[in-house]
């Protein structure tokens, strides 16, 4: 392998997750903008391919655009933020009585070990919140 080649290598951060919830009820979670904001963060999301939007916290915003939008099944969209250029991806399957949930953050450069090991973090504790959402929503 080349410098370049290993330059040019990048990692993902992937949770996976069997939910109790029907797709369609999570699909609501993932991409209705007020529930987004319960477990997630302030947002002007749509699910609109080619929607540019961004999620606002405390420690500054993440510049996005959506990508992909097949409702109840996948979602996509750009996540800019402080140098790292990645795309999150949703994947809903449904699983017996409930849902295959998975979310794959892709684009992390070796050179960004910080955002990488935040993001590992940072999605555990947002799919904590994502549940607890789901669970109170009718």
């Amino acid at each position: 392998m080349t410098s370049t080649e290993a330059a040019t290598q990048t990692r993902s951060v992937v949770i996976e997750r069997e939910m109790a919830f029907p797709p369609d009820k999570i699909w609501r979670a993932l991409t209705q903008g007020p529930l987004l904001e319960e477990w997630l963060m302030k947002n002007d999301f749509q699910p609109r391919v080619g929607h540019k939007f961004n999620f606002r916290g405390d420690w500054g915003a993440v510049d996005c655009q959506v990508l992909t939008v097949e409702p109840n099944k996948t979602l996509s969209y750009t996540w800019a933020a402080y140098g790292l250029e990645s795309v999150v991806t949703w994947t809903l399957t449904p699983a017996g009585k409930g849902t295959h949930l998975r979310m794959e953050q892709s684009g992390f450069r070796p050179d960004q070990e910080q955002a990488y090991q935040g993001a590992k973090g940072g999605w555990q504790r947002f799919f904590a919140a994502l549940e607890q959402v789901l669970a109170r929503i009718a």
